[in-house]
């Protein structure tokens, strides 16, 4: 097929039809090349890509090994230096400081506790104290009161004893007194007795010497 039926098949077909490019139907004269070239080039990829997989990670390379030993010995030696150059130091300046916080605080906390203490024992021996001085006064205080007792009872017993005497008095007075009127009376009843028994009253004489002999 040439170029002028080529391009008559073109024009002759309907415009429903998908277009046709002129290259598309020009026969390829180095097809089998080309063919050939693709399969030695997929089998080149084959054959390759196992050859890489077979090195593995970098890291294990012992070709590598060399620098990765000295980047090892300069970060080590960079961190060692940071270490040891500014956080171990302030570190240590930190634990320092806290723990002479941490000492002068107990030493603090010691010396209000002494202190607490000795407080606590001068309470101890002003209450023992006030105690004492309270007892003190609650027994002079029931001395006094038992003296002031024992004196006021004295004076009452005085008083009444005073007042027992001068009834005792009185009542001898009054004994006295009933017993002479108790003679009178008897000698008055005898005389009366003996006047309605004989008919005669006694003398004064007879009723004395019979009061006398009884």
């Amino acid at each position: 097929m040439n170029a002028a039926s080529s391009s008559a098949t073109v024009s002759s077909a309907d415009a429903s039809a998908p277009p046709v490019t002129v290259a598309s139907t020009v026969p390829l004269a180095n097809a089998s090349e080309l063919a050939q070239s693709a399969a030695s080039a997929g089998e080149t990829t084959a054959t390759t890509e196992p050859a890489k997989g077979e090195q593995g990670l970098p890291q294990l390379n012992t070709a590598h090994w060399p620098g990765q030993i000295v980047w090892l010995v300069i970060v080590f030696a960079v961190f060692y230096a940071l270490i040891s150059g500014i956080f171990a130091p302030r570190l240590r300046k930190v634990i320092d400081k806290r723990g002479s916080t941490i000492a002068e605080d107990l030493a603090n906390a010691r010396a209000i506790r002494d202190e607490a203490e000795a407080q606590a024992r001068e309470a101890e021996a002003e209450t023992a104290a006030a105690h004492a001085a309270a007892k003190k006064l609650g027994q002079d205080a029931i001395a006094r009161s038992n003296a002031e007792i024992a004196a006021s009872q004295a004076v009452e017993d005085a008083k009444l004893n005073a007042r027992l005497g001068e009834a005792e008095a009185r009542i001898k007075a009054a004994r006295d007194e009933a017993m002479s009127h108790v003679r009178d009376i008897a000698s008055d009843t005898a005389s009366a007795l003996v006047a309605k028994l004989t008919g005669k009253a006694p003398t004064q004489a007879a009723l004395k010497s019979a009061f006398n002999k009884a």
